[in-house]
């Protein structure tokens, strides 16, 4: 199996923009916004124990570890129905524990380094700062850290060194692996760079809801942010369900991520001019 250069360099340049994205963003709002780093490192923390442990080790056993559940979710409508409310609710119950204890925090003390306190910074400077770090851990652990897997694939592929380096696997996974880098092109490049902007997208329009509403003191934000969350989730798991083609899971994605990002500019633009009073 080959991998084109013109595709490995696509792939490549992909990466790297998925994985700079979420830093440069960071850094560039940072200043305006009057960042607490601890924000930010609140929302790696949290992706990765709620979406990266908690919620794959459910998935684990529903879908592998238990008989009865993964019969019931060998149907695709029930799959579909699994997969977006397991997803909404691990991850936005883990946001919604961050951001409370967050709120606590800064109105207890200053931030570090003489930065201002909470009522003294834009009034989302919390959401966007933790927004940046939820994404930004779901761009590198599901994204990143996956396309430079692929790349060190497709290097030892062209190498002919593959077979020798996945040795100790069974031959239907040397097989999968092979069918896959096949399939890589340009165009998936492409959309996969699409696809973890967008899903930045949607993270900090998430964690800036989620936050307004914990500010505000909104019990009912949590099953809001469940709920759309999931709805988000539906398109993927339909497409993993295979009811519907990528192609048209990746339009209404676009579509939608543009439209949350015009909303987050124009309503955080306004909040960063008129910080809250003390």
């Amino acid at each position: 199996m080959h991998v084109e250069p013109v595709t490995l360099v696509c792939i490549s340049l992909a990466t790297l923009f998925v994985a700079v994205l979420p830093i440069s963003l960071y850094r560039r709002l940072r200043g305006p916004f009057a960042f607490d780093w601890r924000d930010t490192i609140a929302g790696v923390a949290i992706f990765a124990l709620f979406a990266t442990l908690i919620e794959r080790a459910l998935n684990g056993y529903v879908l592998h570890g238990n008989p009865v559940t993964a019969q019931l979710l060998a149907d695709p409508l029930a799959f579909v129905l699994y997969g977006a409310l397991a997803a909404g609710i691990c991850e936005e119950v883990g946001r919604y524990i961050a951001m409370r204890l967050i709120a606590r925090r800064a109105e207890r003390q200053p931030g570090p380094s003489g930065s201002p306190r909470l009522h003294d910074r834009p009034a989302d400077s919390t959401g966007l700062a933790y927004g940046i770090g939820h994404g930004g851990a779901q761009a590198w652990f599901v994204g990143v850290l996956v396309q430079l897997q692929w790349i060190f694939f497709a290097v030892l592929s062209n190498r002919g060194a593959l077979d020798e380096h996945l040795s100790n696997l069974p031959m239907d996974a040397v097989l999968r692996m092979h069918l896959i880098l096949a399939t890589l092109s340009p165009t998936v490049a492409g959309v996969f760079a699409l696809e973890r902007v967008a899903a930045l997208v949607f993270q900090i329009g998430l964690s800036v809801l989620m936050w307004r509403g914990v500010r505000a003191g909104r019990k009912s934000i949590l099953p809001i942010a469940i709920v759309l969350h999931a709805l988000i989730e539906v398109p993927a798991a339909m497409f993993q369900a295979r009811l519907v083609p990528l192609l048209a899971v990746d339009a209404l994605y676009a579509v939608v991520a543009l439209a949350v990002a015009v909303v987050l500019f124009r309503t955080c633009a306004r909040t960063r001019r008129a910080p809250r009073p003390a």
